[in-house]
């Protein structure tokens, strides 16, 4: 059985994160970001929202597990901000019903939904510019870069909260994750 650990980056939204991965009938943990690197044993990541980028924990050091990891808001700001990307405040601010444009049809994770999808995304912060290796795959009105991929490491990551059931097709973007680990 696939086994993804959900990191809690003390967002507002992560048990959801964990609720949808076992609805799904996946082996899932909720795991402190202060677990070091080791005390990792999934067969992918799930990097969770949360409301401050200085309380990441041990995030940045989990990039380097050679697993897929997939960033939620805050979580793909991390692998922005850590892999040399661009990170700063957004135009638009808080929570919003938003129209995502995917950009990529092909991409693993997002591309299922192309052309467009409805989300529910928080804009306080967001992605500027996606670090080298990566290609954008989602892009708003208000935002640049709503999604991002870089399928050679495996990393992923969307501005939106694809765990509450305001975002359309929110499952299917974890059921292409869950593929990604299997």
């Amino acid at each position: 059985m696939t086994r993804i650990d959900v990191i809690d980056n003390h967002g507002q939204f992560t048990h959801l994160e964990k609720r949808a991965l076992r609805d799904m009938g996946v082996d899932v943990d909720l795991v402190d970001n202060d677990t070091p690197p080791e005390g990792i044993d999934a067969d992918g990541l799930v990097l969770s929202g949360g409301p401050d980028i200085d309380r990441i924990g041990n995030c940045p050091e989990y990039l380097d597990l050679d697993i897929p990891v997939f960033g939620i808001c805050l979580g793909m700001q991390i692998i922005a901000d850590e892999l040399g990307g661009t990170v700063g405040p957004g135009d638009y601010g808080g929570y919003a019903d938003v129209t995502v444009d995917i950009t990529d049809a092909d991409d693993p994770l997002v591309g299922s939904l192309a052309p467009e999808t409805r989300v529910w995304a928080s804009h306080a912060d967001e992605v500027k510019d996606v670090p080298d290796g990566f290609e954008r795959t989602g892009k708003s009105d208000i935002c640049g870069v709503e999604a991002m991929s870089d399928t050679d490491r495996r990393l992923f990551g969307v501005q939106w909260h694809p765990e509450v059931a305001h975002t359309e097709r929110g499952e299917e973007v974890f059921e292409n994750f869950v593929a990604l680990c299997e």
